[in-house]
């Protein structure tokens, strides 16, 4: 039986804790940043932990 390959999309953008835990960058704050409000933009930084349904998907493209 071959070997499963890492996602390489999913190796860049997700991160496992060490309880296995998902964790991800949230959305927005990218580009376009001058007319969104100091508040969401604070709001929007440092990561944010996967919804256990889609960290079963998440898990399964990164090999664990």
């Amino acid at each position: 039986m071959p070997k499963n390959k890492t996602h390489s999309g999913a190796k860049k953008r997700f991160k496992v804790t060490g309880s296995g835990k998902i964790l991800r960058e949230r959305a927005g704050k990218r580009h376009l940043l001058e007319h969104k409000s100091s508040k969401l933009t604070r709001r929007l930084t440092g990561n944010a932990e996967m919804a256990p349904g889609d960290s079963a998907k998440i898990k399964k493209m990164l090999g664990i």
